[in-house]
C-alpha cells in the first residue's frame, strides 16, 4: 500500500488555480491536473457521498444537503450520521482489499459514526440554558480532548457565519497534520472550507484582492499538509466538490407557492412558522436546486404550473427528469427545480418582514427549512456591525437569552456566488489533482470515478 493524504479544497476550480496558488500548482505540473463533472446537486453533502461511494444520488440517498423527514413531517438539514448514507464507502473497500489499511477522515461531512478509524467533525454543545457552545466531535473519543490540549477549542463561529474566514481550515489542518504524524494512517481524507466563504460573497472574480488573498491563504494551507505527507512519501490528491459561479439573486419559490395557495404557515407570537405537514406544497431550498414536496398530488399539476412559470427556473423535474440526472430517491421532492446560472433559490416562505421567525435574522443552519447563504454577511443596515454583535456577546455571557440577529432577512441580492447545478464551463467546476501522473485518466475525471482513483494511489492498478 502507498499512503495517499487527500485534500478536499471547497469551491477550488481549474481557473483558480495559477500565480496565487503555488504549492497547487507545483503540485499540477509534477503530476496532473483534470476538470472534474459533478453530480447533481453538487452541494457539500451531496458531493462528498458521492465521491466516498462512487454512487449517484439515487443509490447512496443523498439527494441535497438536507431534505424532507416524511414521517417527521419536518425539514432537517446538516445531519451527521454516516449510517444515512448509502452504499460502500472507500475505506471499507480499502479495508477489505488489505486488513491493515487505515483512514483518517478530518472534517468530511457524515462524520459522526463512520468506520474510518480516525475522524473528527464539527459538533456544537447546546446546554440547556439555550447556549451555543463551539465544540467538535471524534473518534474515537479520546482525540478531541489531545486535539484541543494542542490547539484549543475548534473555531465554531469561524467555521460558517459573518466572521467565516481561515481561522477553521488552519485548526483543521494543524489537526490533520497531528493525526497523519501521531497515527500515520494508510489514507487522511481533510477538509478545508475557506475559499468557499468570499466566493459565495463576492463572487468567483480573480481580479478582487480579497480572492487572490484567500487563494494564498489556503495555498498555504495546502502547502503546509503536502509538506507532512511529502515527508512521509505520501501521493497527494487535491480535489474539489463543486465551483462556483456568478450569480445575481435569489429566486423565492415557496413564496410563490405560497401566493399559489399551496404553502401554509402557523402563526406564533406574530412570528410566521412554515407548516410543512399542513402545506400541499412547499421546497426546500439548496443553493440552485431545490426539492419541492407535493403532500397533495391532486394539486401536482398545479404546482408544476407555478414551478414553470417562476422567472430564474431553468429545469423542472419530474419522475422522469429525476431518475435521467440521478436524483430518483425517495428522499427527493416529487419535483426538483434547478435554477439558471446567475440564479440561486432562497427558503423565503414569509410575504411579510415583520412577521418573518425570529431565526431569519441569525446563524441557524438546523431551525432554517432551507440553506440560507445570507449568514454570511451582517445586515448592511446594522450600525457598528461589531459593537452590536459585542454586546450581544456580553449579554448572552452574562446569562441573559438574546438574539445573535445581526444578519439581513431581506437582501438576497448581497449573494454573489453559488453552485448546485451543473458549471457550464468545466474551468469553473470542480477539480482533481494528483501527485501521481500515471494514475490520471487522459480526459475530464467524473465525481463518481473518484474512490476508484484514491484506491489505485493506494493500491496501485
Amino acid at each position: 500500500m502507498h499512503n495517499t493524504l487527500v485534500i478536499l479544497v471547497v469551491g477550488l476550480s481549474p481557473a483558480l488555480v495559477g500565480k496565487h496558488t503555488p504549492n497547487l500548482l507545483r503540485l499540477s505540473e509534477q503530476g496532473g491536473l483534470r476538470p472534474m463533472k459533478a453530480v447533481t446537486p453538487a452541494v457539500t453533502c451531496t458531493a462528498q457521498s458521492s465521491l466516498v461511494t462512487g454512487l449517484a444520488p439515487s443509490e447512496h440517498g443523498i439527494v441535497a444537503n438536507g431534505w424532507y423527514f416524511r414521517d417527521l413531517s419536518e425539514v432537517w438539514l446538516w445531519r451527521q450520521s454516516n449510517r444515512l448514507v448509502g452504499g460502500e464507502k472507500l475505506w471499507d473497500a480499502a479495508k477489505k482489499r488489505d486488513s491493515s489499511f487505515t483512514c483518517a477522515k478530518m472534517f468530511w461531512w457524515y462524520n459522526m459514526y463512520a468506520s474510518a478509524d480516525w475522524s473528527a467533525t464539527p459538533r456544537p454543545m447546546y446546554p440547556a440554558d439555550g447556549r451555543k457552545i463551539p465544540d467538535h466531535y471524534t473518534h474515537p473519543a479520546e482525540l478531541h480532548d489531545e486535539l484541543d490540549a494542542k490547539f484549543g477549542q475548534f473555531p465554531l463561529f469561524k467555521f460558517w457565519g459573518p466572521a467565516a474566514d481561515i481561522t477553521s481550515s488552519q485548526w483543521i489542518s494543524d489537526a490533520t497534520c497531528h493525526v497523519m504524524q501521531s497515527r500515520k494512517p494508510t489514507l487522511t481524507l481533510t477538509y478545508l472550507p475557506h475559499l468557499d466563504y468570499n466566493l459565495q460573497r463576492l463572487g468567483p472574480d480573480l481580479q478582487h484582492k480579497s480572492i487572490q488573498t484567500d487563494l494564498k491563504q489556503v495555498d498555504a494551507l495546502c502547502g503546509q499538509l503536502m509538506a507532512v505527507a511529502e515527508s512521509q512519501g505520501q501521493h497527494v490528491v487535491v480535489v474539489s466538490e463543486y465551483g462556483i459561479t456568478p450569480v445575481t439573486d435569489a429566486v423565492h419559490v415557496n413564496r410563490a407557492l405560497r401566493e399559489a395557495g399551496l404553502l401554509r404557515v402557523r402563526t406564533e407570537k406574530h412570528m410566521e412558522q412554515l407548516d410543512a405537514g399542513a402545506s400541499d406544497a412547499f421546497a426546500v431550498a439548496d443553493h440552485q436546486i431545490a426539492h419541492v414536496y407535493v403532500n397533495n398530488a391532486d394539486k401536482a399539476e398545479q404546482v408544476r404550473q407555478v414551478l414553470s412559470s417562476l422567472d430564474g427556473v431553468e429545469h423542472v423535474l419530474d419522475d422522469n427528469g429525476k431518475k435521467q440526472w440521478g436524483l430518483d430517491h425517495s428522499r427527493a421532492g416529487e419535483f426538483v427545480v434547478i435554477s439558471k446560472p446567475d440564479r440561486w433559490f432562497s427558503y423565503y416562505y414569509w410575504l411579510d418582514d415583520d412577521k418573518a421567525p425570529d431565526y431569519a435574522r441569525t446563524v441557524d443552519i438546523h431551525r432554517k427549512p432551507g440553506y440560507d447563504p445570507v449568514e454570511l454577511f451582517v445586515d448592511p443596515e446594522v450600525k457598528l456591525p461589531m459593537l452590536a454583535i459585542g454586546s450581544r456577546l456580553v449579554r448572552k455571557k452574562l446569562g441573559f437569552r438574546t438574539l445573535m440577529d445581526v444578519i439581513s432577512r431581506t437582501d438576497t441580492h448581497l449573494v454573489k456566488g453559488s453552485h448546485g447545478r451543473p458549471t457550464d464551463d468545466p474551468q469553473h467546476g470542480p477539480i482533481f489533482i494528483s501527485s501521481a501522473k500515471q494514475y490520471l485518466p487522459e480526459g475530464d475525471v467524473h465525481t463518481l470515478e473518484f474512490k476508484d482513483l484514491v484506491l489505485k494511489h493506494v493500491f496501485g492498478t
